[in-house]
């Protein structure tokens, strides 16, 4: 039986979604199709992709920048946390409707474990507050972040991630700025959340002057993988935590829930890197 997925998301055509799943139904023999459904070329909206998906047979969806919050209507969320955070970037259709589950959270809290250990996050800024820093910031919590700034040109956002994060996180000190390099002094943790750096959205949301003295970097763009924003970081000597990463967890996490199976994460991740995924 083919396994048919899809990710729902603009500027997609460079990512590397369809070879992951692909290469991981073939490592454990499921012929898996996963089709980039872009709204704006198929002249359809989020609503009438989504439920063009559920009419033809797909057993799940990825979704990503700008639709994740869009998504969260039209599922059930059975995780509270994933419910506070606010913004999906999985769907599975189960007979009893589609259900919905947030990988980006579960998957940083793995890149980070995996490049850091046990070591404490420290003051982290953060900046973008849309669908995937809100699940960064609440994987920032579930590692015991106890000061987060969060950054964003819109405060009204910033505004709403701090409050849902201060409801289930009592000792987590938020702030919500709109000056980045401001909120960056006396930081150890660096984030990109905004598509600034990704093909077509060319820059940096943080100039190198303003990372002197942080620890650690991750930046959520992983088209490409190194950014100008990683660049900078690494010239300063901090730590990096690549979008290649975010992007690796966070869709075997997802593969794990589409298919009820687990595949063998160093040769998918061999696999990957071998035809250009990172």
């Amino acid at each position: 039986m083919v396994i048919r997925l899809g990710l729902i998301g603009d500027n997609i055509e460079k990512s590397q979604a369809p070879d992951l799943h692909r290469l991981a139904g073939q490592s454990l023999g499921q012929d898996v199709t996963y089709d980039r459904l872009v709204p704006w070329q198929l002249e359809q909206s989020f609503d009438q992709i989504f439920d063009s998906c559920v009419a033809t047979g797909f057993r799940g969806i990825n979704v990503t920048y700008p639709y994740k919050e869009l998504a969260v209507p039209r599922v059930q969320i059975d995780d509270p946390q994933v419910r506070a955070i606010g913004a999906i970037n999985t769907v599975v259709f189960d007979a009893d409707g589609p259900r919905g589950y947030n990988t980006d959270y579960s998957g940083f809290i793995e890149a980070y474990k995996r490049a850091m250990t046990d070591k404490d996050t420290g003051p982290v800024t953060l900046i973008g507050s849309g669908g995937v820093g809100r699940a960064i910031a609440f994987g920032l919590a579930t590692l015991g972040t106890k000061d987060l700034r969060l950054v964003d040109l819109d405060a009204a956002k910033s505004t709403a991630v701090a409050e849902a994060l201060r409801a289930v996180n009592s000792e987590m000190t938020v702030s919500v700025w709109t000056d980045a390099a401001a909120a960056a002094q006396g930081a150890a943790g660096l984030i990109n959340c905004t598509p600034v750096g990704m093909v077509g959205y060319e820059g940096t949301p943080l100039e190198r002057a303003a990372m002197t003295g942080a620890k650690w970097a991750f930046d959520a763009v992983y088209t490409p993988v190194d950014t100008e924003f990683l660049n900078d970081a690494t010239s300063l000597g901090l730590t990096i935590i690549s979008g290649w990463e975010l992007f690796f967890f966070q869709g075997l996490h997802a593969w794990k829930i589409f298919s009820g199976t687990a595949c063998d994460e160093a040769a998918l991740r061999q696999n990957l890197m071998q035809i250009g995924g990172s």
